[in-house]
């Protein structure tokens, strides 16, 4: 028979081993929780990202079916690029560049305004992070890459472009694709609201091209070697390059026609001016100081408002462009590259850069028969861009054919 002292020990072992027991569930029970509630945290993850890529999806189409600013279909683009370009990229990541203070010390520096201020100071910075980047548009064999400057705000322009002679096509086998260029917004009220308006258009298009400096006709130049850069980089298979303003009006038609019977290899032709001299007048847009440009008269170059180049000159101009100062006017200093490749730029008459002819009030600017005939036409705005690419693609009949291609 247990005594009294047995029966306590008894006692206190079953207390002390439920204890324990109690104990353990607790911790059983913790770990089971935390576990189902990762779980779930991971189910609820996954379910979250798929009614994103569903959402995304319903915008998608919804944007491209319903009448909106931008209605045209985004192209298609090869998933190959992925391979083709795994080994060449874009290789500036940061702009880590201060100004040079040398040029505060010349008398002739303080004159400048603003803007050509900047340019000179931070005219060794060579190079600039990309914002936008669309390799895959040098993807397959191009005939013909369509190169446009633009800035942020003139989405108008690059829309009546895509519309008329922009547009992405293939005649008789050769591919046509159009891109365009920018900068970063100069003003700080664009950086904000334009950059999403950009990156949706760009979202739907899939044609810019953009890179983080400020977009300003001092850099003009700045866009001009990072094309050279971006085009040595990413475009093996391009044979011939427009390059133009996005205020011009272009026959792509003309250009073909044109190129079928080119066998120059280092082509470059548009409305070239010769012995042009440097203008002297502080209150001209293009003033240069004597101190940065002393001779008489720039080498031979063609308008920027719009000129043609094979691809093999495009890519020893890029090699020969790092070799030199940047200039702060685009047009001569691709003139300068020229100069130093021994290679004169070809006038041709279907370049008309200052209009068909240099009165601007002149009805001949605006006569659809001479559009008819010429590669490129500068300047029209958008409205009368539209008006004229669908006057000379309706059924226009000219009394005389101008013989200029």
């Amino acid at each position: 028979m247990l005594t009294t002292r047995d029966k306590w020990k008894i006692y206190k072992s079953v207390c002390i081993t439920s204890f324990v027991i109690v104990i353990a569930l607790m911790v059983l029970q913790k770990n089971i929780i935390a576990s189902s509630s990762q779980l779930l945290e991971g189910d609820l993850s996954r379910s979250r990202q798929h009614s994103q890529d569903i959402i995304k999806t319903q915008k998608r189409n919804f944007f491209h079916k319903t009448n909106n600013f931008w209605k045209v279909e985004k192209p298609e683009e090869s998933t190959k690029v992925v391979n083709e370009h795994h080994s060449r990229t874009w290789d500036v990541t940061s702009a880590n560049c201060k100004a040079n203070l040398n040029f505060t010390r010349m008398e002739w520096f303080s004159g400048l305004e603003a803007t050509f201020k900047q340019f000179l100071l931070y005219r060794h910075c060579r190079y600039f992070p990309m914002t936008i980047n669309h390799p895959e548009k040098c993807s397959g064999d191009i005939y013909l890459l369509i190169v446009i400057k633009s800035v942020i705000t003139q989405h108008d322009r690059r829309e009546v472009i895509r519309k008329t002679w922009g547009k992405q096509k293939e005649v008789d086998g050769k591919k046509i694709k159009t891109l365009f260029l920018l900068g970063a917004p100069s003003k700080e009220e664009e950086r904000a609201n334009h950059q999403k308006l950009l990156e949706y258009e760009d979202y739907i298009f899939g044609d810019i091209l953009q890179w983080d400096f400020l977009d300003s006709f001092f850099n003009l130049t700045l866009k001009e070697v990072h094309f050279l850069k971006w085009f040595s980089t990413y475009c093996q298979d391009v044979q011939y390059i427009f390059k133009g303003d996005d205020d011009v009006f272009v026959s792509p038609d003309n250009i073909l026609e044109f190129l079928q019977g080119n066998t120059e290899k280092n082509l470059f032709t548009g409305d070239v001016l010769y012995k042009a001299k440097p203008i002297r007048r502080k209150d001209n847009k293009y003033y240069i100081p004597l101190a940065l440009y002393n001779k008489t008269h720039y080498p031979p170059y063609a308008g920027g408002g719009g000129f043609l180049m094979s691809s093999s000159l495009a890519r020893k101009l890029f090699v020969v462009s790092e070799s030199l100062d940047l200039y702060p006017i685009d047009d001569v200093f691709l003139g300068m590259c020229l100069e130093v490749l021994h290679i004169t730029p070809t006038k041709h008459d279907g370049f008309k850069t200052f209009g068909i002819v240099k009165n601007k009030k002149s009805k001949m600017n605006r006569e659809p028969c001479f559009f008819k005939n010429m590669l490129v036409v500068h300047k029209l705005l958008p409205a009368e861009l539209t008006q004229m690419w669908n006057l000379v693609q309706s059924s226009l009949k000219c009394s005389n054919k101008v013989e200029i291609l």
